[in-house]
């Protein structure tokens, strides 16, 4: 990785704490209020650069869990590499930089009174409203399944939580010889290199636990994600493509998505009818963005929020905008680094609103490690613009890129490192002074 993208991943301000609201009180005097709704990788670093570009503002952010916990990096939960709550970050960085954080969930954007509605009964008032909801999953594409099968039975686990636990404390209990199978879901979906990575860990896992286990992929698409080095991996970590492979991947091709569960049986049924029993499953079913994008209109037919690309504000509402996994950022794909970079370009595009000031041009980027195993990541990056009739945004030609495939085993450990170190450097770069 270049200085320029280390420099880039250090560079951040900060956290939140907690401010006390009484029900049915409006909150905030006329003035340039902006109100943020979420308080993950994009709400928490949009509130904070608010406040960078302009400390004149009235800066709210709206988050209805007391800490944040990420799910990149959960994967290594999943095998055991972390405990779940080294990945739980507080808010009290965010109030001391003079960000109002209050822990409560909003039910309702009244986008003509321009007003928000908290469970608790607190009314907030904006000028501008910030809202990065994240995504839901929609259980009911496999039938079958449900959210509460997801909790108790055979997990999801694509928003990090107790079913991250779950999922962990099943592979652990598994027979020796046992058989893994995991759902990868159709796209869009956050983190696209998030299942396949999910895979090699578990095949690192099982390799030095249980190396008579099997890991079965069934997946809606004929190709992913960074495929050949992740092929590349599998091929000189876990014999993918050999009569020992640890790994087999049914792809979209063969009609091997999970359209059906039998849950008692604990079997995945496929589109072609086909029946894949388990001793751990693990389904990822399709996405979309969160509750509160839903209740509030926010989306179009496709279950995302379409957005103008140049300052991420809706186009069905004015002075609502929608940043990260939940708005429509076309050829940006659905990560944490994108939403973080989304939400620095909608900051500065507000505070140029609020002011009259014009408009800059966005400059976004995206960066992903995926991890194959003990000391081999690889990498995928790109820069990106918008289009030139500026209605969408698209990767700049010849930016960024993938981990070659001739790499080498000391570059998978450099990225291995950069990607530990990138972590550290992220959220202490959005979640600054937690002191957790």
């Amino acid at each position: 990785m270049s200085r320029a993208n280390r420099r880039q991943f250090i560079k951040g301000l900060g956290c939140a704490a907690l401010a006390v609201s009484l029900p049915g009180h409006s909150v905030g005097a006329a003035g340039r209020r902006v109100v943020v709704v979420g308080g993950g990788s994009g709400g928490a670093t949009a509130a904070l650069n608010l406040l960078a570009a302009d400390p004149s503002l009235q800066v709210t952010l709206i988050e209805r869990n007391q800490r944040y916990t990420t799910c990149y990096k959960s994967n290594e939960v999943v095998v055991g590499q972390r405990s779940l709550g080294t990945l739980s970050f507080g808010y009290g960085g965010i109030g001391s930089r003079g960000v109002t954080v209050v822990i409560d969930e909003v039910i309702a954007i009244d986008p003509v009174a321009h007003r928000i509605t908290t469970r608790s009964g607190t009314l907030f008032d904006y000028d501008r409203c910030i809202v990065s909801p994240g995504i839901d999953v929609r259980y009911e594409t496999v039938a079958g399944y449900s959210a509460e099968i997801a909790r108790t039975t055979i997990p999801c686990a694509w928003q990090a939580g107790p079913q991250t636990t779950l999922l962990r404390d099943q592979l652990a209990a598994m027979p020796s010889g046992g058989t893994v199978v995991i759902a990868a879901p159709p796209n869009p979906f956050r983190c696209p290199p998030g299942p396949y990575e999910r895979v090699s860990l578990i095949a690192e896992y099982c390799k030095q636990h249980k190396p008579a286990a099997k890991i079965i992929i069934l997946d809606h698409k004929a190709k992913f994600s960074k495929q050949p080095l992740f092929f590349q991996g599998w091929t000189e970590r876990y014999g993918y493509g050999s009569e020992n492979s640890m790994i087999e991947w049914r792809s979209g091709d063969q009609l091997s998505g999970v359209v059906a569960l039998d849950v008692a049986n604990r079997t995945a049924i496929t589109d072609f009818e086909d029946r894949v029993p388990a001793d751990v499953m693990n389904i990822i079913p399709a996405q979309q963005a969160g509750a509160i994008a839903h209740q509030a209109d926010l989306v179009d037919q496709t279950g995302w929020c379409p957005v103008n690309p140049r300052t991420f504000e809706s186009t069905r509402y004015a002075d609502i905008h929608i940043i990260g996994d939940a708005c429509i950022a076309n050829q940006m794909p659905k990560s944490a680094f994108s939403a973080n970079a989304q939400a620095k370009n909608c900051a500065v595009a507000v505070v140029a609103l609020l002011n009259g000031h014009p408009l800059p041009m966005p400059s976004l980027s995206n960066v992903c490690y995926s991890t194959i195993g003990k000391d081999y990541a690889i990498l995928i990056s790109a820069l990106y613009r918008l289009s030139d009739d500026g209605q969408s945004i698209i990767k700049i030609p010849g930016s960024g890129g993938t981990s070659p495939l001739d790499a080498g085993e000391r570059q998978h450990r450099l990225n291995y490192l950069y990607a530990e170190s990138w972590y550290d450097n992220f959220t202490r770069s959005i979640f600054p002074d937690d002191g957790s």
